[in-house]
């Protein structure tokens, strides 16, 4: 005998990548704090805010909810995230000021915004090949941020080259040269218009946090549900990106969160 019931998605993250509680809420105190008076173009605190593949939005949720009166929309391809936004945003009252919308985000045709996020989504900004598409995806961003506002952007790097057994263990076609190091993303963000007001990155605790949450549901449904019908191809599935991240970009793979301030 079986359950009848699916393998849950994702119900033990809270956000969509490696990002504690701790650092949510300093960035958000940093990022809802009015504007330094060398900034002049700026408004005294953001109040619009556009997430590039927001998946649920906990993070412009948490936004909205410590800056009164801002508004925000996001941007998302899944349906099943954009429902888990809606829902979470009525249960905490800010329905009537967040949207939640399907489609692409190139050629986007919504913003500019005073806050513009992109937590592991630069690929939804480009068509271009990685790594083009950092670049690609960094004036695309500075096209979408108003003057005086900020972008989080959240990107991939290299803490340090990857060998070759470890990029075999990874996704396939996996190259060194998919990412860069956090200088060199640094540095293509100043190249595209930006200065670096706050460099960060995902610690080694935040990783395992994320991939153990990333999978741990399902995990707990395998043990209980191991003769179900679609218990071999869940279990070849969760296997495999465990041996991805334990065998290949475990303590290799990085995130940079960085704070971009347009230059004007």
């Amino acid at each position: 005998m079986y359950h009848s019931s699916s393998p849950p998605r994702l119900t033990r993250l809270t956000f969509h990548g490696p990002l504690s509680e701790d650092r949510a809420l300093r960035m958000i105190r940093r990022l809802s704090a009015p504007a330094a008076p060398t900034a002049p173009t700026a408004s005294a605190a953001p109040v619009s805010v556009l997430d590039i593949g927001c998946g649920w939005g906990e993070f412009m949720l948490r936004f909205l909810e410590a800056t009164p009166g801002a508004t925000g929309v996001g941007i998302d391809l899944n349906e099943d995230d954009l429902a888990r936004g809606r829902a979470g945003a009525e249960a905490r009252g800010l329905a009537e000021r967040v949207r939640f919308v399907r489609g692409s985000a190139v050629d986007i045709a919504h913003g500019p915004a005073d806050l513009v996020l992109c937590f592991g989504a630069s690929h939804a900004l480009s068509d271009a090949r990685p790594p083009e598409h950092t670049s690609a995806a960094l004036h695309a961003l500075r096209r979408l941020v108003s003057p005086g506002g900020r972008v989080v952007l959240g990107e991939g790097i290299w803490q340090r080259p990857p060998t070759a057994a470890e990029l075999s263990a990874m996704w396939p076609d996996a190259s060194a040269a998919e990412h860069l190091d956090l200088a060199g993303l640094v540095d293509l963000a100043v190249s595209a218009g930006f200065r670096p007001a706050w460099i960060e990155t995902a610690s080694n605790g935040e990783w395992e946090d994320f991939e153990s949450a990333y999978q741990s549901d399902v995990e707990e449904w395998l043990a209980a549900h191991p003769r179900h019908p679609l218990a071999k191809e869940t279990r070849d599935r969760v296997d495999r990106h465990r041996s991805m991240w334990l065998r290949g970009y475990r303590g290799v793979l990085g995130l940079a969160y960085l704070t971009l301030v347009p230059i004007t």
